[in-house]
């Protein structure tokens, strides 16, 4: 689907036997190469590492136009595990939402940059028809579909004009990582993706700019994502964000409190929690147990009583948390799609929730 990048060629030696002769010219000649190349990785550790630097190489080697700039990603941060972390959920989430058209998303930057796929994920996921042909080889048909994608999500996110500057059809045409992750991780927030996006994920990048024929670079910090913003809203960080960063070892006395206190109502229907992480995932205990703490009998029509499917669980969990609105708890942070996911954290939450205000009912 998408083109390979045209490769620079490698020039091949060819062997052949040398006299002494040529071998010690040789040698002499391989010292004074071996000089040359540490004098050039000092000039080029010398400009990433300072904040602004002219770089000493020829500017008509690099398909740039005057007050050009591009951002690349420092080899480093390319093995972030957060970075990696957010890559791969982005995606499974990809991957997940195209299966029906047989589309199997492996690498962002080049299965992303001619438009198609991007065009595909943005019609299943808001419902509409983009009126563009079919991508072709063509870069310049490329560009134009990728250019109508972008507007299309621009339009749908109604994002500030500031945020929407985060990508554009040619960074993402270039294959700029940091471009494609901004948009993936806007079009999971806006449209509800039923993924985790991991906190603070930032990367070091160079960004090399064309100025009076001469390329300069300049290293900053470019942050991805920052606080975990729940796609419901804004969460601030709260008690289960400190322990889980500063007091893990407390962890398991929290989770044996709250358990304990599920058990002593769920027994009164022969029900038994042994397994915090995985019980609650799909919401019925959820369910039971504000049924009993409030005194009424769900019908069972209301919800899933076994769910199999992720959208049967996620109806399961927002249907809980529409009782426990009811109810007059504080609305849990945490969202349906989090809990089903598994996210240790946002089950806690919810649970917790429930504890502090019913905790002294026997």
């Amino acid at each position: 689907m998408a083109s390979s990048p045209t490769k620079t060629p490698t020039l091949k030696k060819e062997k052949k036997e040398e006299s002494f002769l040529e071998k010690v010219t040789t040698l002499g000649r391989k010292k004074k190469i071996s000089r040359e190349v540490n004098d050039l990785d000092e000039d080029g550790n010398n400009a990433l590492n300072s904040p602004t630097k002219s770089l000493e190489f020829a500017p008509e080697n690099f398909a740039m136009e005057e007050g050009e700039e591009r951002m690349m990603i420092e080899p480093d941060s390319r093995d972030d595990p957060k970075l990696k972390e957010l890559t791969q959920v982005l995606i499974d989430w990809m991957n997940e939402e195209l299966k029906d058209q047989r589309i199997i998303v492996r690498d962002l930057e080049e299965d992303l940059h001619d438009g198609q796929i991007l065009g595909n994920l943005l019609e299943k996921l808001s419902g509409i028809k983009l009126e563009v042909r079919e991508v072709m080889q063509s870069e310049i048909f490329q560009k134009q579909k990728l250019q109508m994608v972008i507007d299309t999500v621009n339009k749908q996110l109604n994002l500030p004009r500031w945020n929407q500057a985060k990508w554009t059809a040619d960074s993402i045409h270039s294959r700029n990582l940091i471009s494609i992750l901004h948009l993936l991780v806007a079009l999971a927030f806006h449209f509800k993706a039923p993924i985790r996006i991991p906190e603070f994920v930032a990367v070091n990048v160079v960004t090399i700019q064309k100025k009076d024929n001469i390329l300069q670079a300049k290293r900053t910090k470019e942050n991805i994502t920052a606080t975990n913003e729940a796609i419901g809203g804004r969460f601030e960080r709260d008690a289960f964000d400190t322990l889980f960063d500063h007091a893990p070892d407390k962890l398991n006395v929290v989770k044996k409190s709250l358990i304990g206190f599920a058990n002593k109502h769920l027994n009164k229907l022969n029900l038994e929690v042994t397994d915090l992480d995985r019980q609650f995932h799909d919401g019925v205990y959820f369910i039971l147990l504000m049924g009993l703490l409030e005194g009424y009998y769900v019908p069972l029509y209301c919800y899933h009583v076994t769910p199999e499917t992720f959208e049967e669980k996620v109806h399961n969990c927002n249907f809980a948390l529409e009782l426990m609105d009811d109810a007059g708890l504080p609305k849990a942070k945490a969202r349906a799609e989090d809990v089903v996911n598994l996210d240790l954290k946002s089950t806690l939450r919810v649970l917790y929730n429930i504890f502090t205000k019913y905790k002294h009912i026997t």
